[in-house]
């Protein structure tokens, strides 16, 4: 913990700029604000759904986020060679291309709904493919371009082999219990969690009902490891060459962003987790803290929804 607590010191005596901060947060507010009047995200992206101009729609949205921090960054600092960086505009569109990629990804949708795929699997078996498809959009193009094109010896993105020490974030978790304990008894907790859904697959398996909410969970973890790897791995480590400690802000922009279809209190959450991963990310050069914390706090959600609908 103290680790931690020296690099969120170190980074933020470094880097705090009071109008710059002041700026990002009312950058966030306003669009936070908007989405939730308009349910933006929901209503208008989604409404494209199964169509490849949702593909467009991502990129769009997802490059707003990105590039108005940046611009804001730029301007409020006075310094505009992060615009005129030609590998500043390769890294930062590889992202957003991936971002739009995973995000507009529907054709599992196809698979599992359409054609001569089993009824009773399709629902649970598109649930799975949703979580599964991040080996496909996210994992894969990352690799390729880290072997193909990334020239840095920072392993893959943070996600080397040599995890950090993983006891602080265990202690983080358990400090952040007694919260998700509380959000749990949240009126519209219980319409976003648990992500897994009964849907009588394991009737039509004839295995337990635990075995098909165990491979379900196991593959909505891996997610969140893509997650961790694109935003703390690709956008922070793989970017820290070109911008320094100035990749932390807009990654965390893009990744509120990344929370607008999900509960308010969550994306406000996620920019501050998102922070505070970043920096750790950028001190550590390693993923591994970040995938705890994710991996902890998405399965202790699913944990206390699923004991909330035991007690209910």
């Amino acid at each position: 913990m103290k680790k931690i607590i020296t690099y969120l010191t170190t980074h933020i005596r470094s880097d705090f700029n009071l109008i710059l901060y002041l700026a990002v947060a009312s950058l966030l507010a306003i669009t936070i604000t908007f989405n939730y009047i308009y349910d933006f995200e929901d209503s208008i992206i989604d409404a494209y759904y199964g169509q490849e101009i949702r593909f467009v729609w991502y990129f769009l949205f997802y490059a707003f986020a990105y590039y108005s921090t940046v611009l804001i960054m730029s301007l409020i600092k006075r310094n505009t060679q992060m615009l005129t960086n030609t590998l500043f505009w390769l890294y930062s569109l590889v992202a957003i291309v991936i971002m739009s990629f995973d995000g507009g990804f529907h054709y599992h949708y196809t698979y599992t709904h359409e054609g001569d795929f089993p009824a009773e699997l399709s629902d649970y078996a598109f649930r799975c493919l949703s979580n599964l498809n991040s080996l496909l959009t996210v994992f894969l193009p990352l690799f390729l371009f880290y072997k193909y094109k990334d020239t840095q010896q920072n392993g893959f993105y943070g996600l080397s082999a040599k995890a950090s020490d993983l006891k602080p974030y265990a202690w983080m978790l358990l400090i952040m219990l007694p919260l998700i304990t509380w959000a749990s008894f949240q009126p519209d907790f219980l319409d976003s969690y648990p992500s897994y859904k009964d849907s009588g697959a394991d009737e039509f398996l004839h295995v337990p009902e635990w075995a098909t909410a165990l491979f379900f969970e196991l593959a909505y973890g891996l997610d969140f490891i893509a997650t961790e790897l694109l935003f703390r791995g690709f956008l922070v480590i793989g970017m820290v060459h070109i911008l320094g400690k100035d990749a932390i802000l807009p990654m965390v922009v893009t990744y509120a962003f990344l929370h607008f279809g999900k509960p308010l209190g969550e994306t406000i959450g996620s920019v501050f987790g998102g922070y505070i991963l970043g920096i750790v990310a950028l001190y550590s050069r390693n993923i591994w803290g970040g995938v705890a914390i994710h991996l902890g706090v998405a399965w202790l959600m699913e944990l206390t929804a699923f004991m909330q609908m035991l007690r209910q």
